[in-house]
């Protein structure tokens, strides 16, 4: 079975986090969680912690790709976002949920964290903008999947660029290349031509 895919994205928000919002691309972004979907959805298994921009976008994309998704992508949410959680989620077949730990965000966020990184093998796991969650989950991942590969999209702003100097050996292509579905093939190495097999 081909190794998973973790995706880490948002778009940051003015009120909470204006430092990143002055740097991201809310365009850049959508574009590149479009077009990470589109290389890797059928070919590798599609891993992420549930956002309410995100996740609609995905089933939406699922949808015409005409993959089974159920099969595809594994999503996971905690409990502590319940009274949040997208309609879409009930469209997905995947979905594990984490308990909320004594009404406290960053623990519960922890837990679904540590959840969804120690239950499957990664080769990769892609940062597309994002605020101050995607550091922490960056210094998880890397912590739990330490021979799995890193991909700051750099040109899509936020918490990404912060990321991407922690690296320091992040490639110059990701900063300036938005043509992101060739980047994604070539980085995460996935054929044009690779069937889209249901994984």
């Amino acid at each position: 079975m081909a190794k998973a895919i973790f995706l880490s994205a948002s778009v940051p928000d003015p009120k909470r986090s204006p430092k990143y919002d002055d740097t991201a691309d809310s365009v850049a972004i959508s574009s590149a969680v479009s077009a990470l979907v589109h290389v890797i959805l059928g070919r590798r298994l599609l891993v992420w912690g549930g956002h309410p921009a995100t996740t609609p976008m995905i089933w939406f994309i699922a949808e015409n790709i005409g993959v089974d998704y159920g099969k595809c992508v594994h999503l996971y949410q905690s409990n502590h976002f319940s009274d949040h959680f997208p309609e879409d989620n009930r469209r997905f077949q995947n979905v594990t949920y984490t308990d909320d730990i004594e009404n406290d965000r960053d623990k519960s966020l922890t837990l679904m964290r540590q959840r969804m990184f120690k239950s499957h093998s990664f080769s990769a796991a892609v940062f597309i903008g994002g605020m101050d969650g995607i550091l922490e989950e960056f210094d998880l991942f890397r912590q739990l999947q330490p021979n799995a590969d890193v991909v700051p999209v750099v040109s899509t702003g936020g918490a990404t660029i912060d990321l991407a100097e922690r690296l320091k050996d992040h490639e110059s292509y990701l900063e300036k290349d938005f043509d992101y579905i060739s980047v994604f093939h070539q980085r995460l190495k996935i054929g044009f031509d690779e069937e889209r097999n249901q994984i």
